[in-house]
This record gives structure tokens, sequence and C-alpha cells, in this order.
């Protein structure tokens, strides 16, 4: 994982597709996390919010604990802008849209949209426009567990390499799950700060082949 910024109150780490980015249970429960790597480094570190194992990107860790309060208030409060790259299966129609779905995690680890759920808001622009594929640009308003993956998929568009939504037969040939966050930005303690990360080589030449 690479560290894109750190100061003395927290870290934002490029995290890369298939790492954990806090400590798991059952099979999943010897694997380092981004977390326990930082924990060994830092001695104390602060779960600010998360990002899927399968997933990449941009991931913010607090160092303190009054800066695991302040910037845990942003990220509950929606004052963090959130943006993804998703690489979704078929023609998106709309050059742009918006998903406002309530979302239930379930027992088994799945999220689907369900009237009893938790209100989350998706917005997404067309970044590109392949034959069979679209690639997104998305806004994450609200931060539930799958959201962009579960939204996305309810909209006839999972995202490619998705293990858990979708045709996973299909889903089965490709190397990684096709989400990457690419962009935060928020103001601390009077600040405003702003990150970037690009997908890494695989995101690119998947895209590249199937386009």
């Amino acid at each position: 994982m690479e560290t894109i910024f750190e100061n003395e109150d927290f870290i934002v780490l490029n995290k890369p597709h298939g790492q954990l980015t806090i400590p798991a249970r059952g099979s999943l429960a010897a694997e380092e996390s981004a977390y326990s790597l930082l924990k060994k480094k830092y001695g104390e570190i602060y779960i600010v919010h998360r990002l899927d194992k399968e997933a990449s990107g941009l991931v913010v860790f607090a160092k303190k604990p009054e800066a695991h309060s302040g910037l845990c208030q942003l990220f509950e409060k929606h004052k963090v802008e959130k943006k993804y790259l998703a690489f979704v299966w078929g023609k998106v129609a709309e050059n742009k849209g918006e998903i406002n779905k309530r979302l239930r995690e379930f027992s088994s680890g799945r999220v689907a949209v369900d009237f009893d759920g938790k209100d989350s808001l998706t917005l997404y622009n067309i970044a590109e426009k392949f034959p069979k594929f679209t690639l997104l640009d998305v806004a994450l308003i609200t931060g539930r567990r799958h959201q962009i993956r579960v939204h996305l998929y309810s909209i006839g568009h999972p995202i490619v390499g998705d293990p858990m939504y979708g045709d996973l037969k299909e889903q089965k040939k490709y190397p990684r799950l096709m989400l990457h966050s690419k962009e935060l930005a928020f103001e601390y303690k009077g600040e405003k700060y702003s990150f970037k990360s690009k997908p890494d080589r695989i995101f690119d030449s998947t895209v590249r082949n199937l386009a």
C-alpha cells in the first residue's frame, strides 16, 4: 500500500485491491489488513472509514483520538467528497443519474435494496462509453456497505468483476472488482484537503481489453 499523505493527525493510503482495510473474521482472519500494518508501525491507529477488500483507492486513518472523532463526524455528516471510478456491465443510457434507494445489510454479508433499509444516495456521470460496458464517475453521498456495488446492480449495471453481485459465472472471469476510490476532499481544522489516486495497471488493462 502507498502513503499518499501524512501529517500529525491522519494518514491517507492508496489501498490495493485484494487487501483488507480492517481485520476480518472467519476464513480471512489470518490476512493482514491496512489497519494491522499501520498499527505495527505507529502503535495506535484509528479507523475512520472503510473500503471493500476487492476495491482499491483512497482510505483515511486517524493517528490521534481527537482526530478520529473529528474525521468520523465529517464522514457521518456527509461532509467529505468521495469520488470513484466504476467500470460496469452494459451501456448506461443517461449521461448522468441519481440512485436514491434504501439499502439493508443481511447476515449473509450481502446488501440489498429494501424499503426498511437505510437512506442511501449515489450519483454518477458517464466517463466513457464502450460497446458492452460503461466507465462511470461515481459520487458517493452516503457511505453504506457495498453501496455503489448494490446501487449499480439494482439498475441493471453491476460492476465488472464483482464476486457478489451480477452473473457470478461471468464475474469470475475478471481479475478484480473494477471499483476504485479516486478522490477524497474535506475541510479539517480550517484547512482544505484534496487527494487523488489513479487506478492500477490491472484496472486500466481490463478496461482496454474490453473496449
